[in-house]
This record gives C-alpha cells, sequence and structure tokens, in this order.
C-alpha cells in the first residue's frame, strides 16, 4: 500500500460511481487486546460483500482522511484512511493504520466480491 495521494483516490472513487459495487468496511482498536489486557474496551464493526451503489464518493481532510459515500438512503462513512492499494482484480483498497502501523479501519470497493 501508499500514502494517499487524494487525486488518485478521488479518480478511483469517482469510476465506481452510479454502478453496484462490493463494500468491505471494518473498524477495530485493538479487538484481541483483550487477551493481554482485560481493563481495555474492544469495539469494532465489519461488513463483507454488501452490494450497494452509490451516487457520489468524496475523500477529504488533510490526513488522516475521511471518505464518504452517498447511497439510496444514507452514507457510508470511513474516517482515519492513510493509505490506498488498487489489486490485481481492481478493488480499490483504503486502510487507516494507527500509529504504531496496525489496522484502525478499511474501507474497500470493487465490482466483484472480496474473497
Amino acid at each position: 500500500m501508499e500514502a494517499i495521494d487524494v487525486k488518485k483516490v478521488q479518480e478511483a472513487i469517482n469510476r465506481f460511481a452510479h454502478k453496484d459495487v462490493y463494500i468491505h468496511l471494518e473498524t477495530t482498536n485493538g479487538a484481541y487486546a483483550t487477551h493481554n489486557d482485560q481493563s481495555f474496551f474492544s469495539a469494532g464493526a465489519y461488513i463483507r460483500n454488501a452490494l450497494v451503489r452509490y451516487e457520489l464518493g468524496k475523500i477529504t481532510g488533510n490526513g488522516p482522511f475521511r471518505v464518504g459515500l452517498k447511497i439510496n438512503l444514507g452514507w457510508i462513512y470511513a474516517e482515519g484512511i492513510t493509505h490506498f492499494e488498487i489489486d490485481e482484480e481492481n478493488h480499490l483498497l483504503l486502510a487507516g493504520h494507527d500509529f504504531d502501523g496496525k489496522l484502525a479501519v478499511a474501507l474497500e470497493i470493487g465490482l466483484t466480491p472480496f474473497e
């Protein structure tokens, strides 16, 4: 993955607009950390291969970045994005890594399901 290039990411987001796309969205603050520290409050969210169509997508901020996708009845939103990649299947992979380099958030968009 490489550091966010706003122009490249926005172009990729725009290419998926008005199409049926698969979304993977995941957040974690260290779900497995409770194994080491029982007082640590763990929270996270996960959705994989949700089929949606968004009319508008936007990356904003100065870093870490925010990405929002306007769907018919609301929004899909990810905050804390620091890196991106377009994989061999043309999926847009967006990730946010914390100060220790651990994954904190992931938003992935593609025309085909994620395995």
